[in-house]
């Protein structure tokens, strides 16, 4: 069986179980890198010993933990779907380090904004964030998928292939109702669309017009479409909504992802004092003279 053949093979499997593109596309590169390491070697023969090796030799490079993970998860579903071997399941997994995500504060996404000239990226991006929608679920929206009046729009097949409603702020809805209807875009038509109009509009321009907001409002961050959805969020938790309902509005399966942005949430806007703060009411007598 040929490299090729593999890939494939791997790329088929993987669409027929609903994987994103995005899967196909990093899957594929790495079970590529892998056997082009393995040189000659006929790919039924590869052992755990081989993938342990490759595995090390990515380690030499310093290469992130999250790409060592991927690269396990991208073999390991090739060698059990396509090669038919079951044997290295246990591998360990790289310990990843938790980094808490770079959100922006509400006034930083206020200056963002205001960066932004052309009305049409100002909207896409506007919305992004009032709705903490993933770039790829920005990108394939349709009109269809918007229900106006009822002040809320669905994400069709968004992570994990699951739909998802999402909130639409009274103060964009107008808006982009006109927009809609200037553009006279159909309910099948995708809202944001390409220059030449026969496709949506792709990630890579959505990061494009993101980072040179960023640039321009001089807000000194790493800023991509994700870091909208992280403030988003974060300002959720802020604005006093209760953990349960933005698990639920961001689609999460479990609350402990959730959970980062109560850590990421501005203590004197969710309320919060420290201790410290009523010790001096409750044991006046004793901290005198501090």
């Amino acid at each position: 069986m040929f490299l090729m053949d593999i890939i494939e093979l791997m790329k088929k499997e993987l669409v027929r179980r609903h994987y994103s593109g995005r899967t196909v596309e990093s899957y594929s590169f790495c079970v590529k890198k892998f056997l082009l390491w393995l040189g000659e070697k006929e790919p039924r023969r590869i052992t755990k010993r081989d993938v342990k090796d490759y595995l090390g030799w990515l380690c030499e490079r310093k290469l992130a933990a999250s790409t060592l993970n991927l690269s396990l998860q991208a073999l390991k579903f090739a060698l059990e779907n396509v090669l038919n071997k079951r044997f290295f399941v246990n591998i360990p997994y790289s310990k990843v380090p938790k980094r808490l995500p770079e959100v922006l504060t509400q006034s930083e996404v206020v200056k963002l904004f205001s960066a932004i000239e052309n009305p049409k990226h100002s909207l896409m991006v506007r919305l992004m964030y009032s709705a903490g929608l993933r770039v790829s679920e920005l990108v394939n929206l349709r009109v269809k998928d918007i229900e106006f009046d009822l002040s809320y729009g669905w994400v069709r097949k968004g992570k994990g292939s699951k739909d998802r409603l999402f909130v639409l702020s009274e103060k964009i809805k107008q808006e982009l109702a006109d927009f809609i209807e200037f553009n006279g875009l159909a309910a099948h038509n995708h809202v944001f669309r390409s220059k030449d109009g026969c496709s949506h509009l792709t990630t890579r321009t959505v990061y494009a017009v993101v980072r040179k907001a960023s640039a321009l409002a001089g807000l000194g961050k790493r800023v991509h479409p994700h870091t909208l959805r992280h403030s988003f969020a974060t300002h959720l938790i802020e604005n006093g909504n209760d953990l349960v309902r933005v698990q639920s509005i961001m689609g999460h399966a479990s609350p402990d992802t959730t959970m980062v942005y109560v850590h990421m949430a501005s203590p004197a806007l969710v309320s919060v004092k420290s201790p410290y703060d009523n010790l001096f009411c409750q044991a006046r007598g004793t901290l005198r003279n501090i």
